[in-house]
C-alpha cells in the first residue's frame, strides 16, 4: 500500500462491539450497561476497601498483605484501563477510540496484566516460606526484601509494556481500521495493522510466553514444594491450615491464568472471536471483582479488621467502610 493511501489515523473505529460474543440490541443496552457499571463499582469499592483495611489495621502490616495491597491496586487499575471506555461506548453508541487512547490501552493493559502475574508469583513465594520455613519466616521475608521484590515486579512490568507498545507504535494503520474486540487488545491491534508484524508476533511468542510461564512455573513449584512438605507427615490439622493459608491465593491463580490461557494459548474451535471476548471479560472484569470477596470473606485476618472498624467510633470514612463492607458480607 502506498503512503498516500495510508493514514496516521486519529481514530480506530471499533465497528464490532460484542459482549459475551453476542451483538447487543438497542433495547438491551440499558441492562448490560447497568450490569457492567455495577461490576465495575464493586471492583473499585472492593479493592479500595482492601487497601484501606491494610492501611488502617496494624495487624495486617505483614509481607502477605503488603503484596495483597499492591495486587488490589493493580486489579483496580487493570479494570479501569478498559471498562470505563466500554461503558462510555455503550452509553453514547460511539465505538471510536483515538490513536493515543488505543496505544495507552495497549500499554496499561500489558503493564497491569504483567504486574498481576508477577505479584501472584511473589505471593506464592511468601506462602511457600510461611509453610515450609515457618521458624525462619520473619528472617527471610524482611521488609527490605519485600520492597525489592515489589519494585522488581513494577520495573519488569513497565519494561515489558514499554517494549510491546514501542513496537506497536512503529506500525502503520490504514484509514478506517477495525479492531474486532471491545478494547485495544495487542493481538487484535496487530491483526488490524497494514504493515509487517512478524517481529511483534515473534516477541509475543518468545518473550511474552516467557513472562507468562516464568511466574506460573514459580507458583506451581511453590505449591508442589508445599504439598511435598505437608504430605511427609500428613495430618488433618496441617492440611486444613495449609488450605486456609493458601486456598484463596490458589483460587485467584486458577481464575487468572485459566482465562488468559483460554484466550492466548488454547487453540480455538468454532467462533474464536466470541470465545476470546468471553474469556477477556472473565480475566479483565470478573476476576478483579471477585478478589475482594475471596480475600475478605475467606480470610480471618480481614474479617477481624472489618470487625475492628465496626467497633470504631463513627467518622465519615468509617461510615463509608461500614456501609460497603456490610454489602460485601450480605453478598
Amino acid at each position: 500500500m502506498r503512503p498516500e493511501n495510508q493514514s496516521s489515523v486519529s481514530e480506530f473505529l471499533l465497528l464490532e462491539f460484542l459482549l459475551l460474543g453476542l451483538p447487543i440490541r438497542p433495547e438491551q443496552q440499558g441492562v448490560f450497561f447497568a450490569l457492567f457499571l455495577g461490576v465495575y463499582l464493586t471492583t473499585v469499592l472492593g479493592n479500595l476497601l482492601i487497601l484501606l483495611l491494610i492501611r488502617l489495621d496494624s495487624r495486617l502490616h505483614t509481607p502477605m498483605y503488603f503484596f495483597l495491597s499492591h495486587l488490589a491496586f493493580s486489579d483496580l487499575s487493570f479494570s479501569s484501563v478498559t471498562i470505563p471506555k466500554m461503558l462510555m461506548n455503550m452509553q453514547t453508541q460511539c465505538q471510536s477510540i483515538t490513536y493515543a487512547g488505543c496505544i495507552s490501552q495497549v500499554y496499561f493493559f500489558i503493564f497491569f496484566g504483567c504486574l498481576d502475574s508477577f505479584l501472584l508469583a511473589m505471593m506464592s513465594y511468601d506462602r511457600y516460606v510461611a509453610v515450609c520455613h515457618p521458624l525462619h519466616y520473619t528472617t527471610i521475608m524482611r521488609d527490605e526484601l519485600c520492597v525489592i521484590l515489589v519494585a522488581g515486579c513494577w520495573f519488569a512490568s513497565c519494561a515489558q509494556a514499554l517494549l510491546h507498545t514501542l513496537l506497536v507504535d512503529r506500525l502503520s494503520f490504514c484509514a478506517g481500521t477495525v479492531i474486532p474486540h471491545f478494547f485495544c487488545d495487542l493481538a487484535a491491534v496487530l491483526k488490524s495493522s497494514c504493515s509487517d508484524t512478524s517481529l511483534n508476533e515473534l516477541l509475543i511468542l518468545t518473550e511474552g510466553g516467557f513472562i507468562f510461564t516464568l511466574p506460573l512455573g514459580g507458583i506451581l513449584g511453590s505449591y508442589i514444594s508445599m504439598a511435598a512438605i505437608i504430605l511427609k507427615v500428613p495430618s488433618f490439622k496441617r492440611i486444613f491450615k495449609a488450605l486456609s493459608t493458601c486456598g484463596s491465593h490458589l483460587f485467584v491463580v486458577f481464575l487468572y491464568y485459566g482465562t488468559i490461557a483460554g484466550v492466548y494459548y488454547i487453540p480455538s474451535s468454532g467462533n474464536s472471536k466470541d470465545k476470546d471476548i468471553i474469556a477477556s471479560l472473565m480475566y479483565m472484569v470478573v476476576t478483579p471483582m471477585l478478589n475482594p470477596f475471596i480475600y475478605s470473606l475467606r480470610n480471618k485476618d480481614m474479617k477481624c479488621a472489618l470487625q475492628k472498624i465496626f467497633r470504631t467510633k463513627d467518622t465519615p470514612l468509617v461510615s463509608i467502610i461500614h456501609s460497603f463492607s456490610r454489602t460485601l458480607m450480605e453478598l
